[in-house]
C-alpha cells in the first residue's frame, strides 16, 4: 500500500513515519520517496490500519 504524505520532508520525518507504522506492525516493510512524499508500506494489516498512527505522529497520509 502507498501514501501520500505531504508533511514528510527528511530523514527524521522518515523515521517518525516509520515508528508509526511500526506501532501497527512491527514486521511491516517501508520503504520511502522523500522528494515525491510518498510511502510504501508492506503488510499484512489493512491500509486503514495505519491512517490513525500516521495522523496521531503528526503526518497525515492520504492512500494512493
Amino acid at each position: 500500500m502507498q501514501f501520500h504524505i505531504p508533511d514528510m520532508a527528511c530523514g527524521g520525518c522518515l523515521r517518525g513515519v516509520t515508528r508509526a507504522a511500526h506501532s501497527i506492525d512491527p514486521q511491516a516493510a517501508i520503504e520511502a520517496d522523500l522528494p515525491a512524499r510518498r510511502v510504501k508500506i508492506t503488510s499484512e494489516h489493512p491500509s486503514t490500519a495505519f491512517l490513525p498512527a500516521l495522523e496521531a505522529a503528526g503526518f497525515p497520509a492520504t492512500p494512493t
